[in-house]
């Protein structure tokens, strides 16, 4: 159900209430007042009658004394009845009764009765007094009509809205690290709706953390794998290169009174030798922990580098590299990880794709720099979501410097990889 329409019927419903109410109370009151006027009515022809009725040769004063005694038994609304007109009620010209009935003096009325002249003047007073009992009845009744629709205006509110708190403590759920939030089914479809996209949310964030959660781990392999292979490299290469040193200068060290001048020379030759391929070594070593010219905005050199190391490995892949005639500048930060995902990329082909063709390119186009690798292999499996593994890597490693990616399979086969980042401003 739509909360206005549930907010309009339950006011609805409740105005429909008490104007039934209201209508009642007044329907009460008019019956009151009818029956009150129809009895006055034949209160005054009676007492009209009795006055036609008394002896006229009573004196002035009995008359008068048995007409109030038949005024005050017949409890006459809205008139004054006397046979003296001094004797009339004096009009009221302030106060609430002048007010409301400022023209009631004007308004005495003479009836000859035989020998005596009946005065009747109007009686404002008993109207007013009707009128301010009616006003009151209706002020009340305004009263109780005002406060029950402010009481179900507030309750109808409490309970339409009850559902946002229950959608409050399904995000602190959320937020304390909770994957469900546990919403309960809402009648409302607006509620219904933002219930659906908690979930989804919910159901996002399940998947960022799982994600999160496998790239912390792939990183600890990752990390762990360089250590081994940094381990393995210093071991089979530079300790062979140490120990040969090692026995050349210990030989120098045991004979260095009996060798010739050529012998030393010859000695000094190979340490030489054993130097410059230690520090060959340890210059490729390094240039995997770092490729060297980054820093000096040598990207281009350093992408050449990369592809023609992984060229002149026994891959059964074909790599061609496109470099634009001239590169825009990129911090060193965006140029580090432009070549990492592109390292990354090209290890992923080599590994997992079966392909016999990569192609790697380059273009700033529209102040960016795009990062283009497309080979020829099985493509990305359904199976495999981009937000994983070593692409989720890519994709925090290219957020940190502002860029983004995106990964497709080709049409024709393969899987194209393209990397976007933002050129530097100048200054």
């Amino acid at each position: 159900m739509d909360l206005r329409k549930r907010l309009l019927q339950t006011l609805g419903a409740l105005l429909g209430g008490l104007l039934v109410v209201a209508l009642a109370i007044n329907l009460y009151s008019l019956r009151s007042d009818i029956s009150t006027e129809t009895a006055a009515s034949a209160r005054l022809a009676h007492l009209l009658g009795a006055v036609a009725a008394l002896d006229p040769a009573l004196p002035a004063a009995a008359a008068e004394a048995q007409l109030r005694a038949l005024a005050a038994d017949a409890a006459l609304r809205h008139l004054n009845i006397a046979f003296d007109a001094a004797a009339l009620p004096a009009p009221e010209h302030g106060g609430l009764a002048g007010l409301l009935a400022p023209t009631a003096s004007a308004a005495v009325e003479h009836v000859v009765l035989g020998t005596r002249t009946l005065h009747i003047a109007p009686n404002p007073a008993s109207e007013i007094d009707e009128r301010l009992g009616d006003s009151v009845r209706l002020l009340i009744t305004l009263l109780l009509f005002s406060g029950a629709t402010l009481l179900l205006a507030w309750w109808s509110a409490h309970r339409a809205l009850s559902p946002v708190r229950e959608l409050e403590a399904g995000l602190k759920r959320l937020a304390d690290g909770d994957a469900d939030p546990a919403l309960p089914a809402f009648r409302l479809h607006e509620f219904r709706r933002v219930a659906g996209a908690i979930e989804a949310l919910a159901a996002a964030l399940k998947a960022s953390r799982a994600a999160r959660r496998d790239l912390a781990h792939q990183l600890i392999r990752v990390q762990e794998e360089e250590r081994r292979t940094l381990a393995r490299d210093l071991h089979d290469e530079m300790g062979q290169t140490l120990t040969a040193l090692n026995v050349t200068a210990a030989h120098l060290e045991r004979h260095a009174g009996q060798l010739s001048p050529l012998k030393v020379a010859a000695c000094a030759g190979e340490l030489r030798r054993d130097l410059r391929q230690g520090g060959s070594q340890l210059r490729q070593m390094l240039k995997s922990l770092r490729p060297h010219g980054l820093d000096a905005g040598g990207l281009g050199g350093a992408l050449r580098e990369l592809v023609d190391a992984w060229q002149a490995r026994s891959t059964g892949i074909h790599f061609h590299l496109h470099l634009p005639g001239e590169l825009p500048a990129l911090s060193d930060e965006a140029a580090l990880a432009l070549y990492r995902v592109v390292q990354e990329a090209l290890t992923n082909v080599v590994r997992h794709s079966g392909a016999r063709f990569c192609a790697v390119g380059l273009v700033a186009v529209d102040g960016e720099i795009r990062a283009e690798i497309v080979d020829d292999g099985c493509g990305l499996p359904d199976s495999v979501r981009p937000g994983r593994g070593g692409l989720l890597g890519m994709a925090e490693r290219l957020e940190m410097v502002g860029g983004r990616w995106l990964a497709s399979n080709e049409k024709t086969g393969g899987l194209r990889l393209c990397a976007v980042l933002p050129l530097a401003v100048p200054g």
